[in-house]
């Protein structure tokens, strides 16, 4: 592809062959080092996942559903799109038929809620990041 691309780089003659074993020498250099690369940030992803599935084993999976579940109706919807259905504050205000800055008011009041109640179960807050931790002490 290279050689296509940049074709009137090519030199004319028997240097045309030397000019493109260069370009092959340059492109599998680049892709031996992007294979290191993902193998490097496959290998930290995984001890990452490790990590994380440790700390959930040692969380009660029940107990966040169950802080999940007292919340209202309208929170549940709120945290659900969100997280679930991943849309941002701007798609759910058009679900909605609210303003957007109505939207991201009520989400954040929901997860300054949802935080408190997994808080009172006495879930370990940093396993859900220092944004929960933060909304459970009342920091916004």
């Amino acid at each position: 592809m290279t050689a296509w691309r940049r074709l009137e780089d090519v030199p004319p003659d028997a240097e045309a062959r030397l000019w493109l074993y260069g370009v092959a020498r340059r492109v599998l250099a680049n892709h031996h080092r992007d294979t290191g690369r993902r193998s490097a940030l496959a290998l930290k992803l995984r001890a990452e996942l490790v990590s994380c599935a440790e700390a959930a084993v040692e969380q009660d999976p029940s107990a966040v559903r169950t802080a999940f579940g007292r919340l209202s109706s309208a929170d549940r919807e709120l945290l659900g799109l969100v997280g679930w259905e991943g849309l941002t504050a701007s798609e759910i205000a058009k679900v909605l038929g609210r303003p957007p800055s109505v939207v991201r008011l009520r989400l954040h009041r929901a997860r300054k809620r949802l935080a408190k109640e997994l808080d009172s179960a006495e879930l370990d807050l940093s396993a859900y990041g220092s944004r929960a931790v933060s909304l459970a002490k009342g920091e916004s």
